[in-house]
């Protein structure tokens, strides 16, 4: 049975289904008698073609809106220098402007999926780009660096109600024969994102636009939060869960709480000589999520609405795929902030010779995204994974190998190598591992799916960037310690980066091993697999 074949019984359902979530077989056997099959035989089709656009278009706003958040993650870091001497920040409060973005980020992930599935997501992804957008003017306006910290927090609470749908959005908008193409896409977005960011601060930056300084970096957010939220109201499609499911307070507490003891520590230790207090709130952050998991058994039990829907682990391919994006997020955590270090601070290069060197390593993601769900996913299933973490290895090895051969003479065009090399295996990684986390899950809990993806890869970013302060500063503290001259500081930072690269190597061997645990091929890759029959009581309600 094709994935058209299962429509038919849905076209006389009492309420209007649109075809944003499936195009439906245009035949009139179950729709009309034959006396007027010939009419919507010929209706049919153009109905299908314009519901078609409406959803592609509706995934470019969505994703435009995953990339504008990815951007902003990163953008900030390349403008630090320039906030410092104009806005008069102090190290402290920088701190803070990055940290608090992400903190608050964290925190209301799973929060912002739970009320997607609650409210809609469509409802949630405007009022989130909506915050997003008001939240960056009142950065790029901001003050003073007291204002800026604050609005940078409203910033990553409004990203966490708006990124969790993107996902949630996707799934339950497309079936599931066309998903393995759309999360390609969204693969490819994360690669583009991910060295955007740097590159577009370090030309508004450098540009120095109308003498606004850093504020830029903020203020190119407005026009693209401004047609997203115009065109979204328009194109996106409704969806929400079946049932009416509360919102869990206590559950988003212990979240909240749980998360903040974690991960405040993380980002505060090293400038705070890492005290006892924050290994206490560490280890307790643990018993608070102990307590929360216990809390949402029994939520569950007694009303069937929990904040974090635990029965998820149960899917064999969600657990592990979680455990991979965890782990996966530690590595990258890593990697891009030494590297940033290491050619900024240890070969003295400028922020846009910086950006431009990742440009090879963007392309690369991009384009093995889209080859890894579209190509080889389809015949190779969980081998493409595998290899993509092999790969990357492979690239960090070969990065090791040229900044220990060429020291701080090493130039971009010799870099481009080893960054095409992980570029691949990261490609080859990111879009499928998102398609196997989310291929069997309830589309009811598409939401809380999406926001648990989301938050682990903070998570694990977060813990990526605490071992920063070990695998890194530890080593580069040392030779500082004793450096006296301009090209031992650089040694140092060389040093500590090609340290640290040797522990990115070794996670991405924990990750290979973790991946045998996901299933050997996706559901929706298998050859002549089936698309999800008619609508149950377990599919969102979808309104036009």
């Amino acid at each position: 049975m094709t994935a058209t074949e299962t429509e038919p019984a849905r076209v006389t359902s009492d309420q209007p289904q649109p075809t944003s979530k499936r195009t439906p077989q245009p035949t009139a056997a179950t729709a009309a008698t034959a006396a007027t099959a010939a009419t919507a035989a010929t209706a049919a089709p153009a109905a299908t073609a314009a519901t078609d656009r409406r959803r592609w278009f509706a995934l470019a706003i969505v994703m435009t809106a995953a990339f504008m958040d990815l951007v902003d993650v990163t953008i900030v870091n390349i403008a630090i220098p320039s906030i410092q001497r104009e806005a008069g920040a102090s190290f402290s409060q920088i701190q803070w402007i990055t940290a608090g973005y992400a903190l608050a980020f964290a925190a209301g992930l799973i929060t912002g999926g739970r009320l997607g599935d609650i409210h809609g997501r469509k409802k949630l992804f405007l009022i989130g780009i909506g915050g997003f957008t008001l939240a960056s003017a009142l950065c790029g306006f901001a003050a003073n660096p007291e204002m800026l910290v604050a609005s940078r927090i409203l910033q990553g609470a409004m990203a966490a109600l708006m990124v969790p749908q993107v996902l949630s959005i996707v799934h339950a908008t497309f079936p599931a024969h066309e998903r393995g193409k759309v999360f390609g896409l969204f693969g490819a977005v994360v690669g583009l994102g991910a060295v955007t960011g740097p590159l577009l601060g370090a030309l508004l930056t450098e540009w120095n636009l109308f003498g606004l300084e850093w504020r830029p970096i903020f203020l190119i957010n407005l026009p693209v939060g401004i047609a997203g939220l115009i065109l979204g109201g328009r194109f996106i499609t409704e969806s929400k869960a079946p049932k009416a499911l509360k919102l869990d307070l206590v559950g988003v507490a212990l979240v909240t709480v749980g998360l903040l003891m974690l991960l405040y520590p993380l980002t505060r230790g090293r400038e705070l000589g890492w005290p006892v207090w924050g290994y206490v709130s560490m280890a307790g952050a643990f018993v608070v999520l102990a307590v929360l998991v216990a809390f949402e058994r029994r939520k569950a039990a007694r009303d069937g609405s929990p904040l974090v829907e635990l029965s998820l682990f149960k899917v064999k391919s969600f657990a592990a795929g979680i455990a991979v994006q965890t782990v996966f997020g530690v590595a990258l955590g890593i990697f891009f902030l030494v590297w940033t270090l290491y050619m900024q601070f240890g070969l003295g290069w400028s922020p846009l010779k910086a950006g431009l060197t990742g440009i090879p390593f963007s392309i690369a993601v991009s384009t093995a995204a889209g080859l890894s769900v579209q190509q080889l996913v389809p015949r190779f299933g969980r081998k493409v994974l595998q290899a993509g973490a092999l790969v990357m290895a492979v690239g960090v090895l070969l990065y090791i190998w040229e900044a220990n051969r060429y020291g701080l003479s090493i130039a971009p065009w010799q870099m481009a190598l080893p960054l095409v090399v992980m570029g691949v295996g990261m490609g080859l990684i990111v879009a499928p591992l998102t398609d196997a986390i989310l291929s069997e899950v309830p589309r009811e809990h598409s939401g809380s799916a999406s926001g648990l993806i989301n938050t682990v890869q903070q998570m694990g970013n977060a813990l990526g960037l605490g071992l920063v302060s070990v695998v890194f500063f530890g080593v580069v503290d040392d030779r500082l310690a004793e450096a006296r001259e301009r090209t031992a500081a650089g040694l140092a930072f060389a040093d500590g980066f090609q340290h640290a690269l040797w522990w990115v190597a070794a996670v991405l061997g924990v990750i290979f091993l973790l991946m045998s645990a996901l299933p050997k091929r996706p559901a929706q890759h298998v050859e002549g697999a089936d698309d999800p029959g008619p609508a149950t009581d377990k599919e969102p309600a979808l309104a036009g």
